[in-house]
Order: structure tokens, then sequence, then C-alpha cells
């Protein structure tokens, strides 16, 4: 092998991002330096967030720059060290990007043992998207047994996980997912307790019917119309951990009622607890017992997860525009050869 493959922003999109938007490059193999490693990506994975990157708009990282490569997070198996504590063959968690190869030095590194779950995991429901679920229930949500949880997104590697641990916290759990094959796989695979397409019409009314109780956490990853449905259930003292907006990624949301004023007053009135953040604000304090809990749990069953996979880098534009549109079902991931 003497090149490498890459995905760089070829341009800004405006609203929806488009195949335009990316390029595929060709480079010569990077050669690790003392101290690095040369690596090849063996999965790539594909984030929401990855959306801001592609922005100029200020957000908590700085953005992809015109000709750079996109950002993302990897797993990669060592193929030359230079470090004496890696090895050829070994597996790591690593910021590479959209690319086949890098060479890179240890530092943030974490390494993946394919003895403990499939490696995939690492960057799914045991990794990034599995974290920022668990951190928002464990340290904003807090779930309570007989409380009513509702997630949006449910059916995605995040709001998966929201859901089971809200059961296992012994909450009602309400998913709102895209069409009637992901509601079927919450309740039937899931176990949740009630689910809502929200691409049915009256999706105020049936999510409504499904909490005739009112809604005590809310998880919050969309946005948008679910939003201003779910707004006026929020019981007194309900609880809303902020992981994302993605209604709102491409642009979009100017034509929708502005929520503003009804969401500042209903936070007074009602005592809501409304906290953004980012699934790195917790991880010093929370991680390892994230690994220690949930680990066992996937490795047995107890905690499911799916997966939606295809193949080779050249496919990660169109999966990743499919994937902002809700086309996906599971983590999205490229896998490399």
């Amino acid at each position: 092998m003497d090149s490498y493959q890459q995905i760089v922003l070829a341009s800004r999109p405006t609203g929806a991002p488009q195949p335009e938007n990316f390029r595929l490059e060709n480079g010569p193999m990077p050669v690790a330096a003392d101290g690095q490693l040369l690596v090849r990506t063996r999965y790539l994975s594909l984030d929401p967030y990855m959306r801001g990157r592609m922005s100029t708009a200020k957000s908590y990282a700085k953005s992809v720059e015109i000709g750079e490569t996109m950002e993302g997070e990897v797993v990669a198996e060592v193929i030359q060290s230079r470090h004496p504590d890696y090895r050829v063959g070994d597996l790591v968690q690593a910021r590479t990007g959209w690319r086949t190869h890098a060479a890179i030095g240890v530092a943030g590194l974490r390494r993946v043992d394919p003895t403990l779950a499939p490696i995939t995991t690492a960057l799914g429901v045991l990794g990034m998207p599995g974290f920022t679920a668990y951190a928002g229930m464990k340290v904003i949500g807090q779930p309570k047994p007989g409380e009513t949880v509702v997630v949006a997104a449910a059916s995605g590697p995040v709001g998966s996980l929201v859901g089971q641990l809200a059961k296992l916290a012994g909450a009602r759990v309400v998913g709102i997912a895209g069409g009637p094959e992901k509601c079927a796989y919450l309740r039937d695979e899931l176990g949740f307790d009630a689910t809502i397409d929200h691409r049915a019409y009256g999706l105020a009314e049936k999510l409504a019917e499904a909490c005739p109780d009112g809604i005590d956490v809310y998880f919050e990853n969309v946005g948008g119309p679910i939003w201003q449905a779910v707004l006026p259930l929020l019981n007194r003292f309900a609880r809303v951990p902020m992981c994302g907006v993605i209604a709102h990624y491409n642009g979009g949301g100017g034509a929708e009622q502005d929520l503003l004023p009804a969401t500042m007053t209903a936070i007074v009135r009602k005592s809501l607890l409304l906290r953004g953040y980012i699934n790195f604000d917790f991880v010093d304090e929370h991680h390892d017992a994230f690994l220690r809990e949930l680990g066992p749990r996937v490795r047995s069953g107890d905690i499911r997860y799916r997966e939606d996979i295809v193949d080779g880098l050249e496919q990660a534009p169109d999966a990743f525009i499919g994937m902002l549109a809700g086309r996906n079902f599971g983590k999205a991931l490229v896998r490399l050869a």
C-alpha cells in the first residue's frame, strides 16, 4: 500500500448537505514518526454533530475548513507502531476522520478489546452515543419508578438506549420514531410501553393520548415540531436533558411557531429543568461507571442495539445525508476493507 483515501469538505452546505459538498481524494501513505502509530480504519462512525462541523457557526468545537478531512471517530487497527505501548494488530478508538489511514499520536486513544464486545460497539452503544444517553439520563433526567419518560429519535443509537435505561429505572417509556417499522422495533424488541410515528398525522394528539399523566422526563435530541408537541405535556419539575436539535441542523424551522415565549413561561410556572450538555462534560466523573454498568448488559443481551452499516469510504457522504434525513435504522457506520 502506497496511498490512502480521504473525504474532505469541498464546500459548505446551504440547508441539507449534498453530495457535491464532499470530495474523495487520494494521497501518499502517511508515515508514523517516533512515538506515533500508523493505523488503518476498520469502522467510521457517522453522527449528527458532524453537520455542525460543516458550518462556520460558533460552537463548542472548531469547524472543518474547506479542503480538510471530514471530522469523525473510528475504530482502527495498528499496522505500524513506533510507540512501545502499542503493537501491530492492536485496535484503538481515535478521531482520525473520514480516511482510510492515519499517522497519529497516542494521546487520547482508547484501546478496543474485541473479546469484550463487537468492536462496532465502541462507536455505538458502548461509545459516544451510548455515553450521551447514559450521562443525560443518570445525571440530568434521573427517571424514577412510575414516571413517564419520552424520547424522540427513539430507534437511533442514543434514543434507543435512553428508553432502555428508563425501563431499567422502572419508568414508563414512550418512544417517538419515523415509520411503522421503527415503532414496531421499539415496542416489540426493546419493550417500550408506547410508540408514536412522527410522520403520521396528529403527532400532538397521539402524544397526549400516550401520556395521560403528563411527561416527567423528555430526552431532547430533535427539537422542531416534536418539542412543540411535548411542551404542553411537561409536568411540574420535569427534567429535559438536551443533547441535540437535529431538526434545526440544516437551518430549517423558520416556518414553525415561535415557542420561545411559551418555553420560557413554562420553565418558570412548572419549575422545569432544561440542561443542554455535550457528552464529554461528564467523561471524567461518569465514563468508567458507564462501561462497568453497561458493558456486561450489552454482552448478555440485556441491553439491545441495532446498527446500520454501509461498505466503502466512498459511501460515507450518501450514508451521512441519509442519516440526517432519518433513513438509517440504528447506529450509522461505514465499514472499510
